[in-house]
């Protein structure tokens, strides 16, 4: 029974290569195949080759090799974005400088693909894929796209690389494999690098085995500082993630990383807004590294909202979320909260904001806002229209807490206003009870949802508010959405909003994870949901968010806009 081991991606790292080539012998394979791509990213080209030819390895061409091989200007990588070229260029550069002749001779004579029947099976071994050698074949791939290449190939086993991540599945007939890269980790956070090792016998493939393989790193890292290379170049060696050329990378493989887009993408405050472009400037070389996480930035804020419960005293005429005194409550539970809390702190959440329905209406509420508030800066949305009994004495717990805000909505400078859309009295018991939260010393913010029947009131209300020591950024006028109760509410001026359009804002509640708080409610907005559940992870709903945005702005370059629910 044939055992192999099929390798790509060296990528200039004897000492990955050094031990690649001792844990395949290690594990009993019968011969080894590597795929190509010889040079790159690290220092000492020159190095892999008497490690090739003194273990016996059957190698074909890569991109690289085939432009090493020719003398070319560019490495033909497939890089289609001028800041992945950008970085490839650099590589490239110092490759072609650093490989002897003799070398790049040797590469220019290696075939570009081979099939061989090993163990009765047909086996196809090619860099990038049977349509071309710098093709890139993603797991994220659906079936439909993968199924033409192989059929291109035709073999039962398709062995690939190119991408830099390994993965294996069946596709019309054909299994194929991609053995990630031995030169370079593959964007999961870990140092180790990889390869496959495959048992073939009676004409079928028994076993395909993705080996993560570790190495020393710290010696490959060292060596490429010495040569002077990039030192983001050095950090995905030291760090496993990858640092450049991730615009060719499709947004699941990208989102799992940890950084998604190019710092220079990144819109200045003064020009985030629609229209917005994701074209880049002048490519500037600096030792700064030229990429970052979406989350954290103005695109994907670190603030995560946490919807307590969906009922409400109040049953507004355009609340997004449809909340109401009759709403399903969809309370999260004590523990679920707190589970929220202590997962925020270690995913680097910058604040919480806290909303409903009318969190007050939550039986722990108060409590729930103490574990908040002690862990991380917390803003709570409430009408507060339900600081009586009970509540009341317990929300003087809440004074002189550092980092907590109450913030609420008034929109209108008198009852008359106010009541239309909020109902008979709110506007004077909202007022009463902002006046009570302000007597206890807690800071206040307040937000007016644009109606048609207080466009001329801001200045008047922005007057009244001043009197409870509400000034400045404190007070911010919102559009009216289209989304919940106003989901008709176009006459009115309600905007329509979409994840196309808007910023995401990480949002949990019972039923799941969400884009943004406007569309929180499952039954009136099921666009905006994330991931389904009451177990969703932190983690996972941003993964899954990075994953959703980059999507979207593949499908048309433009970047979203900001919809202030924060003050």
């Amino acid at each position: 029974m044939p055992r192999i081991a099929a390798f790509g991606g060296v990528y200039a790292n004897p000492y990955a290569l050094r031990a690649l080539l001792d844990d395949a012998r290690s594990r009993g394979c019968d011969a080894l195949y590597c795929l190509g791509d010889l040079g790159g990213f690290g220092a000492e080209c020159d190095a892999v080759w008497p490690l090739l030819v003194e273990h016996d390895v059957t190698s074909i061409a890569g991109n690289y090799d085939v432009a090493i091989g020719r003398g070319d200007d560019d490495c033909g990588c497939g890089y289609a974005d001028e800041r992945d070229n950008f970085h490839a260029q650099l590589m490239y550069d110092y490759t072609r400088a650093h490989t002897s002749a003799a070398f790049a001779g040797w590469m220019a004579a290696l075939p570009r693909e081979l099939r061989l029947s090993l163990g009765g099976v047909d086996v196809h071994m090619v860099h990038g894929s049977p349509l071309a050698i710098n093709d890139f074949m993603w797991e994220s791939l659906p079936d439909d796209e993968l199924a033409p290449r192989a059929r291109a190939s035709g073999a039962q086993l398709l062995l690939c690389t190119h991408t830099g991540i390994a993965w294996t599945r069946t596709v019309a007939g054909t299994q194929i494999v991609n053995v990630g890269a031995v030169g370079r980790p593959a964007n999961a956070g870990r140092c180790e690098v990889s390869y496959a090792v495959i048992d073939l016998a009676g004409g079928i493939v028994e076993r395909v085995e993705l080996v993560g393989l570790d190495y020393d790193w710290r010696a490959q890292a060292a060596s490429m500082r010495r040569a002077g290379l990039p030192e983001p170049f050095v950090e995905t060696i030291e760090t496993g993630w990858w640092t450049t050329c991730l615009e060719v990378v499709p947004p699941r493989e990208r989102a799992r990383g940890a950084f998604h887009v190019y710092r220079e993408a990144l819109p200045a405050a003064d020009d985030f807004a629609v229209g917005a472009g994701w074209g880049g400037g002048a490519v500037v070389a600096t030792a700064q590294r030229p990429v970052v996480s979406l989350f954290g930035t103005a695109l994907f804020p670190a603030r995560l909202w946490i919807y307590s419960n969906f009922h409400c005293n109040l049953s507004c005429d355009y609340c997004v979320v449809a909340s109401s005194p009759r709403a399903r409550p969809r309370a999260l539970s004590g523990e679920r909260f707190r589970g929220l809390v202590d997962e925020a702190v270690r995913e680097d959440f910058a604040e919480i904001y806290i909303t409903g329905g009318e969190p007050f209406a939550h039986p722990e509420i108060v409590s729930l806002i103490e574990y908040a508030a002690d862990r991380l800066p917390t803003v709570v949305l409430t009408n507060a229209m339900l600081f009586t009994g009970r509540r009341r004495r317990e929300l003087a717990r809440l004074a002189d807490r550092a980092g907590l805000v109450l913030q609420s909505s008034i929109d209108g400078a008198c009852a008359a206003t106010h009541d239309r859309w909020r109902g008979a009295g709110s506007w004077e018991r909202a007022m009463a009870g902002l006046q009570f939260a302000a007597s206890l010393g807690l800071p206040l913010r307040v937000a007016m949802t644009q109606t048609p029947d207080n466009a001329g009131e801001v200045e008047a209300l922005r007057g009244v508010l001043a009197q409870l020591g509400i000034t400045g950024d404190d007070f911010a006028v919102r559009p009216l959405v289209a989304r919940g109760f106003a989901a008709a509410a176009a006459d009115a001026g309600a905007i329509e909003v979409s994840d196309a359009v808007m910023v995401p804002e990480l949002t949990i509640t019972a039923d799941g994870a969400h884009w943004h708080p406007v569309g929180a409610d499952l039954a009136s907005s099921p666009d905006f949901l994330v991931a389904r559940g009451t177990g969703v992870t932190l983690a996972d709903a941003k993964q899954r968010v990075v994953e959703r945005f980059l999507t979207l702005r593949q499908a048309d370059g433009s970047l979203p806009a900001a919809f202030r629910c924060a003050v």
